[in-house]
């Protein structure tokens, strides 16, 4: 699946009315660039209310200097405003208090807008990587050996194709041993293994070629201390991982 352009998501933060009905509804079906989106805006936000009008300070030439480089522009618009224009004669009148508060609000707002574009495109490449999608979920039933039992199963996928199954467990009785979550086939012809669960909650990584679709079914057993890497058959919960 692609997905929305950086800059549209900065301009679309930025509250300016850029999207397509497709763009509308790419956002209304893809988690990730909507929660792009409500981290962009909030980056927006943050910067607006940071601009104070009652206390506007002059931003640094240096910033003036590296958004014309980043808009190219020509020279003559390059020069900043208190270099376009020299200082008025002694005989003239001062500009009002009011005028120049007015001319550093411009600036400090076009310091603030490419702010926010770069603060935005930092957080659209970290939240490309680390938000993570979910893809398929399941309720997790006891067995009967293990009436007071539940748990759930959330398995999630990340932009570089990683997907790890998110586990809970609740009402576990105490059992010699420790507990292990699996994998299986939904013919049941094979199961992996993911690991030991300490605690109520744990996240896994699915390996790589396993296909949840395939191997759906979730399994938390008991296994003895005997070193025998099989499954006990002894499961205390286990569902079935439906697309979420």
């Amino acid at each position: 699946m692609s997905h929305l352009d950086p800059e549209l998501l900065a301009l679309l933060a930025l509250d300016e009315p850029v999207e397509s009905d497709a763009d509308r509804a790419h956002l209304a079906s893809c988690p990730g660039c909507a929660a792009d989106l409500v981290a962009l805006r909030h980056a927006a936000t943050v910067a607006r209310v940071a601009v104070d009008d009652t206390s506007l300070e002059v931003p640094d030439r240096r910033v003036w200097d590296r958004i014309a480089e980043e808009l190219d522009l020509t020279p003559a618009v390059r020069t900043a405003p208190d270099d376009v224009a020299p200082p008025p004669p002694a005989e003239a009148p001062r500009a009002s208090p009011e005028r120049k508060r007015g001319r550093r609000a411009v600036w400090v707002l076009a310091a603030s807008v490419a702010s926010v574009l770069a603060i935005g495109a930092g957080v659209w490449g970290i939240s490309r990587t680390v938000v993570p999608a979910e893809v398929a979920a399941a309720s997790l039933v006891a067995f009967p050996q293990h009436p007071d039992a539940a748990g759930t199963a959330t398995a999630e996928e990340y932009r570089d194709g990683t997907v790890r199954l998110n586990v809970t467990l609740e009402g576990d009785a105490d059992d010699d041993g420790y507990r292990e979550v699996w994998l299986i086939r939904n013919d049941a012809a094979a199961l992996v293994s993911l690991g030991v669960l300490e605690g109520d909650t744990g996240s896994f990584t699915v390996p790589a070629g396993i296909d949840l679709a395939e191997y759906s079914l979730v399994d938390i057993s008991v296994e003895p201390l005997d070193g025998d890497p099989l499954h006990s058959g002894n499961s205390i919960v286990r569902g079935e991982l439906a697309p979420a």
